[in-house]
């Protein structure tokens, strides 16, 4: 005779919980996902130098255009290109202006060639890229400003100007009252702490002068 199932002196076996320990919050923020995608330049839209070149390739071709018909159509070509015309035919290559309008075409394609391959934007410093599909940036004015707080905090300083650039940000603090090596510190240790708090993908390198002002009159 089997024992009934359910009965009261049955031992059931329960589920098994497991609890995080009391240090370990059992639910909280994942931590941050590591850097993604490309962390580069911002590569400037460059209108002005577009919409000019643009401009004078319209102008150029629809004058060389109009004439070209007006001659199909049985007219006199116009002055100026009968002129270019002769002035091309007798003067050699070697010619003054002739070389002078070379230098210039060539200056201008060159400088279009570097604008076609640098990104431009210099003054947005580009900050690290933890989704693939944010690529945020920081202003050098808004950096600096940032930086010129955190410096004026520390005691001891006076005035202080900061020039944040790609590579270096250059700081030159005014001290007028304690030691000019402990001011220095502690500006360095201040300043370092707010740039890695701006969370830029390139920190510049931190450069700090610290002098006493000079005397009036």
């Amino acid at each position: 005779m089997s024992e009934p199932q359910g009965s009261e002196g049955t031992t059931q076996r329960l589920p098994v919980i497991e609890r995080a320990p009391d240090d370990e919050p059992e639910y909280g923020p994942p931590p941050p996902p590591p850097p993604t995608g490309s962390q580069g330049r911002f590569w400037s839209a460059r209108r002005v130098p577009a919409a000019v070149v643009a401009l004078l390739v319209l102008a150029v071709a629809g004058t060389f255009l109009y004439d070209i018909a007006a001659v199909r159509a049985h007219r006199d070509a116009m002055a100026w290109r009968r002129e270019l015309a002769r002035q091309l035919a007798r003067r050699p290559l070697d010619d003054t202006w002739v070389l002078v309008g070379a230098g210039v075409a060539a200056a201008l394609g060159l400088w279009l060639i570097v604008l076609a391959c640098t990104p431009g934007l210099r003054g947005v410093l580009p900050m690290r890229r933890l989704e693939s599909d944010v690529h945020a940036g920081l202003y050098r004015d808004a950096a600096a400003l940032v930086l010129r707080d955190r410096a004026m905090e520390v005691a001891g300083v006076q005035s202080v100007r900061i020039r944040v650039g790609r590579a270096r940000a250059d700081v030159r603090a005014l001290c007028h009252f304690r030691d000019l090596g402990d001011v220095r510190a502690d500006l360095n240790a201040a300043l370092e702490a707010a740039i890695e708090g701006l969370g830029l993908a390139r920190p510049p390198a931190l450069s700090v002068h610290v002098r006493r002002p000079g005397r009036k009159g």
